[in-house]
């Protein structure tokens, strides 16, 4: 549970602090072990080097002093006086700490420590490496058994094991062991190290921060591009939203519009049965009345039923001509928006009689056919419910612009009505509703005792690019 605790913060960092972190971890153990690696390897080398040059600088000292090792077995007094010498107060005094010669045997044939001499010692595995021809050099806590006057000293020695050969044949013969004091060499040994640690510190650092730059940069891209779709995906859910939205207005105004039309055909046929129809059918039954049928009917009667007769075809006449001019538009498809308007209240004046205000904005748009037959419907019908249900008092339209939207306001100072009492299968209302939002724009009514105040707004730009 723990671990997996432990799992779910890792993963709920960023990518660049998951790098940060064992990035840097990584980092940290590779310059260590790099670091170690580069410093033994320095420390041998350096030790080496160091050991070399005293090797040979010894060996140009003792060599002329010793005789020939291949058949001595054992220094003579004359041997052993002048290496007391040249390890006492000569060039060696007060750079090597004890010296020895031994013999492959493991025996000691000089010492600077005169109770060692002559003693055999079990050899070493330096001793043996030295014999074989190689210069071996530690630097270090000395752990030979017989070196237990240079542990005593208590300072950094530098120990060397240098074979002595014959000069003729190159044989190794001998082998001198020393220890030197390493006060110098242990400070440059101690810079060298410190020097290879920044280094290797300082380009491991260097190789973290070219690479935590890089992650940043790329962390960043990624969160950004993340953000971004993250965005385009929220954008395109609304979207989705939106069209279904759109999708299920649209069935509906289907479904409504179907229902209008049925409804406005009835209306259609209602108001024929309910005006021309029956005015022609009175006309129908005077004309086979016995007034005209009958040949005694003085011929003023007749004259006045021809005349009653004439009259009620007449007003049947209006009548459908009325009927036909408010289901046929006028020609406004290349009319502006202030023609459009104009058209519509003239239209009303001239049908009611009844006096309507008009305010135009100078403000000009091109709009759509669509729009413009819609503004037209708008202004007709609401002038028309204003003048049905409010007696066309107070009548007025006035069109203005707000931002990209087109605003068309019908209002009056008739008495109002209560819009949840109006009828649902109402041709007036939904109709403009209907048309009005089937184009993207809004429908808003409102009525009091005042008066009532019918408003549309369309959008500009969406109707052009329509």
């Amino acid at each position: 549970m723990r671990i997996s605790g432990i799992l779910n913060h890792w993963n709920d960092q960023s990518l660049a602090r998951q790098f940060l972190l064992a990035g840097g971890l990584v980092s940290f153990c590779a310059m260590l072990l790099v670091g170690a690696y580069v410093t033994s390897l320095i420390e041998a080398a350096v030790t080496r080097n160091s050991a070399a040059s005293t090797a040979l600088y010894v060996d140009s000292i003792i060599a002329p002093l010793l005789p020939d090792m291949k058949t001595s077995k054992t220094l003579d007094d004359v041997t052993t006086r002048a290496l007391d010498e040249t390890f006492g107060q000569g060039a060696l005094g007060g750079k090597v700490i004890s010296f020895r010669l031994w013999r492959n045997d493991g025996t000691l044939l000089y010492a600077t420590d005169k109770s060692m001499i002559g003693k055999r010692f079990e050899p070493s595995g330096d001793l043996k490496a030295a014999f074989s021809g190689q210069m071996v050099a530690q630097y270090g806590p000395v752990e030979d058994l017989e070196s237990e006057f240079e542990r005593s000293k208590g300072i950094p020695l530098l120990e060397i094991y240098n074979p002595i050969l014959q000069p003729w044949s190159g044989e190794v013969v001998a082998v001198s062991e020393f220890y030197e004091a390493a006060q110098d060499f242990e400070t440059s040994l101690h810079q060298a190290q410190l020097r290879s640690w920044l280094a290797v510190a300082g380009v491991t650092v260097a190789f973290f921060l070219i690479l935590s730059a890089i992650v940043f940069r790329g962390s960043r891209i990624i969160d950004n591009q993340r953000q971004a779709l993250t965005q385009r995906v929220a954008e395109l859910s609304e979207l989705l939203s939106q069209n279904r939205a759109l999708h299920a207005r649209a069935q509906r105004a289907s479904r409504r519009a179907t229902a209008l039309n049925e409804s406005y055909l009835r209306r259609l046929g209602a108001d024929l049965h309910d005006g021309p129809a029956q005015l022609v059918a009175y006309a129908a039954l005077r004309v086979d009345s016995r007034v005209l049928t009958d040949p005694a009917t003085p011929p003023s009667t007749r004259e006045e039923e021809v005349s009653t007769i004439k009259a009620r075809l007449d007003e049947a006449m209006d009548e459908i001509r009325s009927i036909c001019s408010g289901l046929v538009l006028p020609q406004i498809e290349a009319a502006e928006l202030p023609d459009v308007l104009s058209r519509a209240v003239t239209a009303h004046r001239q049908r009611t009689g009844s006096d309507v205000a008009l305010s135009i904005s100078e403000i000009r748009h091109p709009l759509s056919p669509a729009a413009k037959i819609c503004i037209y419907r708008f202004v007709q019908e609401a002038l028309n419910n204003g003048f049905r249900h409010g007696g066309g008092v107070g009548q007025s339209v006035r069109q203005t612009f707000e931002n990209s939207n087109v605003v068309i306001e019908v209002s009056d100072r008739g008495p109002g009505f209560d819009p949840a009492m109006a009828r649902p299968e109402g041709l007036g209302l939904a109709g403009l509703r209907e048309r009005i939002e089937s184009l993207g724009g809004t429908f808003e009514i409102s009525t009091s005792k005042n008066g009532t105040r019918v408003r549309m707004s369309l959008n500009v730009q969406e109707m052009e690019q329509a």
